[in-house]
């Protein structure tokens, strides 16, 4: 039995990183950690070949040699992998989709042509696909019906299925589910909001099989909120704080946090201790009245600058996520969030418009109040809103592109990643893995030759690395990293501000043929005699 995983591509996004990763002679920043755990769960006699299509294409003998082809997909991949569905297809294949986007909207993928939905987690519907599969069915829908699969019983994923060389991180999972109630958030729709968790054994059984097949550097921890369930992350971090220390600190972790990590000193503390380098927090927005109303409870309890503060001087790098377009929010909203991030000092921002995705608390509030625009969302940054918002579209997309701008011009940036690494915390450890010295030295004079002298930037590089080497020596490895993000942030935000602008103008184009529809029906109703 041959089976063939395929993962579909990824468009150009803020995550996508290019620039940064041709730089490093890498080509995806992550892998896809669902397919080589799909993989981990099927019958171990079947035979597997994995191709993520942000690699390479799949080939035609790759195509021929599958007697099955298993698809995974997240939302913002789900033009290309109706395009796999097809090719597939008229090679004659039987294809299975599963994932957060199937899931989520699975007759999207019926009528992209798929025959099997194996839906929801994969430790319960997979095992209901295979008896299906060896009775001989040739489709059929598996649901686990709102059951959680216990995931300490999850098996390590088949990570030699991966092309390792390609990728900039590995990825493994301790929980899943959050135990908050964010109205735009889908994770608690999709996994709960009863964190549940592996066993601490069961995760460093998957950094040994990462450590066994040669990989060492960054590693990034994929729980939607790492700290979901306080406890037993505690539990999990003190073992690997001795495996690291035995093991000479082989990996560098990043992850996802909500923002009452700050007011656990003790938690970011064996963070730092394990060598857990970055931590991604979703600020969403600096007015308190958005925050409460989509019901992020948690940004609220604590001064939002002194708690990224506190988390950035303890050591932990932060990424700030950020959201425009809620209900009832004040014009200005862009700028207030380039404010706020000048302030923090927070050099790497994620800002994208808000989307009601599937099956969310603002999906069904919307849809009941009937301001649904496209069932379905997009988290893409180059997306606009899939709802009618409460002020104008138009202001809030013209907003959010200056704000992006803003925020990603390159003197700001330079000037916002300084004051930024000036009160970061040094790292705790020092890890025994480094980039081949080749890859290290390239990349690192591409970066001072485009921004130290190509550039008008060149004074503040020069001025800015240097104080930082004298400052705070311990973090220049990174802040040289941080500054080398720019490159694909300086091209993003035209992309971003070319594909708003575009879709604004089919936007404002559909809405004055609605217009002129009104209008019109009067007259078509008296012509036709269908007048009430």
């Amino acid at each position: 039995m041959n089976v063939l995983l395929v993962y579909p591509e990824f468009p150009k996004t803020f995550w996508s990183y290019e620039k940064i990763l041709e730089l490093v002679n890498r080509k995806v920043l992550l892998p896809p950690l669902g397919l080589v755990t799909v993989a981990a769960i099927l019958p171990q006699d079947w035979n597997f070949k994995l191709v993520d299509v942000n690699i390479r294409p799949v080939a035609d003998q790759e195509w021929l040699w599958a007697d099955l082809v298993i698809m995974s997909a997240m939302i913002v991949q789900k033009d290309d992998i109706v395009r796999q569905i097809n090719l597939a297809k008229r090679h004659g294949k039987p294809v299975a989709v599963g994932g957060p986007y199937p899931s989520s909207t699975p007759e999207e993928l019926v009528a992209a042509g798929a025959d099997y939905l194996i839906l929801d987690e994969g430790e319960i519907t997979l095992p209901l696909f295979v008896e299906a599969w060896q009775r001989g069915e040739t489709g059929g829908r598996f649901s686990s019906d709102g059951v959680k699969p216990d995931v300490s019983k999850t098996p390590i994923p088949r990570y030699d299925l991966l092309e390792l060389s390609a990728y900039d991180s590995m990825s493994v999972q301790f929980s899943r589910g959050c135990p908050f109630q964010c109205e735009f958030c889908d994770i608690i729709v999709l996994y709960g909001r009863k964190p549940r968790t592996k066993t601490p054994d069961q995760l460093i059984s998957e950094l040994n099989g990462l450590f066994d097949i040669g990989w060492r550097g960054g590693v990034f921890m994929v729980d939607d909120n790492f700290i979901g369930n306080k406890r037993n992350v505690k539990l999990m971090l003190t073992v690997l704080e001795q495996w690291q220390k035995v093991h000479g600190y082989p990996f560098r972790f990043d992850t996802e946090a909500s923002l009452d990590l700050a007011d656990d000193q003790e938690l970011i503390d064996q963070m730092l201790a394990c060598n857990f380098a970055a931590v991604f927090m979703g600020i969403e927005t600096p007015d308190t009245d958005s925050l409460a109303a989509t019901m992020k409870f948690q940004n609220t309890r604590s001064p939002l600058l002194e708690s990224i503060d506190k988390v950035t001087r303890s050591g932990l790098r932060v990424i700030a996520g950020f959201i425009i377009g809620f209900d009832g929010e004040k014009e200005g909203a862009g700028q207030r969030i380039v404010d706020f991030s000048e302030a923090a000092a927070i050099p790497t921002t994620t800002f994208a418009m808000l989307q009601a995705l599937p099956h969310t608390a603002l999906w069904h509030r919307l849809e009941k109040e009937g301001r649904l625009i496209d069932k379905v969302g997009n988290i893409n940054q180059t997306t606009l809103m899939n709802f009618v918002p409460t002020r104008p579209v138009e202001a809030i997309a013209q907003e959010y592109v200056e704000a992006f701008c803003q925020l990603y011009e390159p003197h700001k940036y330079l000037d916002r990643v300084h004051r930024y690494f000036l009160k970061l915390g040094p790292p705790r450890v020092k890890s025994s893995f480094k980039l081949p010295e080749l890859a290290v030295i390239r990349a690192l004079l591409i970066v001072c030759w485009r921004q130290g002298i190509k550039r008008s930037t060149r004074w503040a590089f020069w001025h800015h690395l240097f104080h930082i080497l004298w400052a705070n020596p311990k973090v220049a490895e990174q802040y040289l990293a941080v500054c080398a993000h720019n490159e694909h942030f300086m091209e993003y935000r035209d992309i971003v501000r070319l594909q708003i602008e575009n879709q604004l103008a089919a936007y404002g184009h559909g809405q004055e043929q609605a217009r002129q529809a009104l209008i019109d029906r009067p007259r078509i109703e008296i012509a036709t005699g269908t007048s009430p």
